[in-house]
């Protein structure tokens, strides 16, 4: 696609142009950047993520959450010029299970084979075909950390190494996270991480990963040291309340953010001052699902729940250089933007490629919006 796409049709109206206005009309809002566009899948939508290519921009993967055992993924495109999500048919395939997590290699100058990874009872890579093959999804290999037994114990979530694309974290409901080298599709390392289930990970560097557990606690591990980690926040009230998503900022790596299991506060931390937040964000009206870091600003973060809410928030006034630690945790944060959906929101990506970008899950549709 084009560096700067001629902007589509503004769809926030439920009155798009008829045929019969003139095309003056038509041209005025072309001119115009839509804010919001809609993808409706047949089916609940969970797991969602952004391409990071360049030559794939306004592409993303979005998976199923169905009860049956055969799951689908579809790769679905925004059409510049005609302001339309549309699915691939050839990109779409069965998948074993709604996969917890979906990401693209992490590969911006297409440098790489243009893979696709999943997480479910196994960690999966599909090969995507490059333009010129219409051919389709084609599985790469199937990723079992579990050495003694041809199961595993299932993955709640995985993150691609950004700095390092042949690696890939994944955390299990077993108390592990296992470090992969896709290339060479074997264990790296393998830690018992928590004393319970693990439901996330993150990079914060080359060697660097985090990741928060139903155990209640926001761990670090350098894989230089692996026999030891840092408890960087545990939940207090109650007690032991398991920390379900962990974003880490890709801006400033001091900063790393956490949600508690059905809370509607967002818990901002830095790591070189362990135990105390940096700010509560308090402002969501029921459990908060998703958390997402700006890729192209240290001081943003975008949060998303069950209240229907997108926000976004500015921490930059919570002190110097972004944020400072002991800045006052009262909550007293408002956002600088929110969004309404037309339901509980289940999922949340920034785009890395396309920073003005926000991407949101919700019941059986995709939405992606200019912030």
């Amino acid at each position: 696609m084009a560096e700067n796409p001629s902007s589509p049709d503004d769809h926030r109206h439920q009155n798009p142009p008829q045929p019969h206005q003139n095309q003056q009309h038509q041209h005025q809002q072309q001119q115009k950047r839509s804010e919001i566009y809609t993808y409706e899948a047949p089916w609940h939508i969970y797991a969602m993520n952004w391409s990071v290519r360049r030559d794939k921009r306004y592409r993303l993967a979005i998976a199923s959450l169905l009860e049956q055992f055969p799951n689908r993924v579809e790769i679905v495109q925004l059409d510049d010029s005609t302001g339309e999500i549309r699915s691939d048919p050839h990109l779409s395939f069965d998948h074993p299970y709604p996969p917890t997590k979906l990401m693209f290699i992490p590969d911006r100058d297409c440098l790489r084979p243009d893979l696709l990874a999943t997480s479910a009872d196994f960690l999966r890579l599909w090969r995507l075909p490059s333009d010129h093959e219409p051919t389709s999804v084609e599985l790469k290999s199937v990723l079992n950390g579990n050495k003694n037994s041809e199961y595993c114990g299932p993955l709640t979530s995985f993150d691609w190494n950004e700095a390092e694309p042949r690696r890939i974290g994944t955390a299990s409901i077993d108390t592990t996270c296992t470090i992969w080298d896709i290339d060479r599709e074997s264990v790296d390392t393998q830690l018992i991480a928590h004393d319970k289930e693990v439901y996330d990970i993150a990079w914060g560097g080359v060697g660097v990963f985090a990741s928060v557990s139903a155990d209640g606690s926001v761990r670090v591990f350098d894989l230089r040291d692996k026999e030891h980690s840092t408890i960087i926040y545990e939940s207090s009230d109650p007690i032991d309340t398991p920390l379900v998503r962990l974003g880490w900022n890709k801006q400033d790596p001091r900063y790393m953010a956490t949600i508690i299991m059905d809370s509607a506060k967002v818990v901002v931390l830095d790591i070189r001052y362990p135990t105390q937040p940096v700010v509560e964000l308090h402002r969501h009206q029921a459990s908060v699902n998703a958390i997402a870091w700006a890729p192209h600003s240290s001081c943003h973060i975008c949060t998303a729940g069950d209240d229907c809410q997108a926000l976004i928030w500015d921490l930059s006034s919570m002190g110097g250089s972004g944020m400072a630690a002991g800045a006052a945790a009262d909550g007293g944060l408002d956002p600088i933007l929110a969004y309404t959906a037309g339901a509980e929101i289940e999922q949340l990506q920034w785009s890395a490629s396309q920073p003005d970008w926000v991407a949101i899950a919700f019941s059986n549709k995709l939405q992606i919006l200019r912030v």
